[in-house]
């Protein structure tokens, strides 16, 4: 809403191109919500998947924010810092909860569970 806002406000065109670095991004989330691995490994793998994501997204606001000090638009730049600001503070978020998430993962002993010997001890057959 703010990008569409300050794009408004500058005469420019307000629809833009599919961000193929984040579609990578959320790619390898989606896989970790496919991969088999214990729940707590698994819930640290996805933090670490939406921290990605979220300092992707500090990247690109500070560095829009820079070129509108730059170019003196100072009310695109401070929208671009409020947004900026919100990215940040939903890392700290994701931070705070991959600590308590990682101690737990720690504790299961980041056991990756192969596929296979998954369906074996499913169907009773031990490895």
């Amino acid at each position: 809403m703010r990008l569409e806002q300050i794009l408004e406000g500058l005469g420019e065109i307000t629809k833009g191109k599919k961000c193929k670095g984040l579609r990578g991004i959320v790619a390898e989330g989606d896989e970790i919500m496919r991969a088999d691995y214990e729940q707590d490994l698994k819930d640290a793998a996805l933090i670490s998947a939406a921290q990605r994501v979220e300092h992707y997204q500090i990247a690109a606001y500070g560095t829009v924010d820079a070129f509108a000090e730059l170019l003196g638009e100072s009310q695109a730049s401070s929208l671009l810092q409020q947004t900026l600001s919100e990215e940040k503070g939903t890392d700290e978020k994701l931070t705070e909860l991959s600590r308590k998430i990682h101690s737990l993962a720690l504790r299961t002993g980041f056991r990756i569970v192969d596929k296979e010997q998954h369906k074996a001890a499913k169907a009773g057959g031990a490895d």
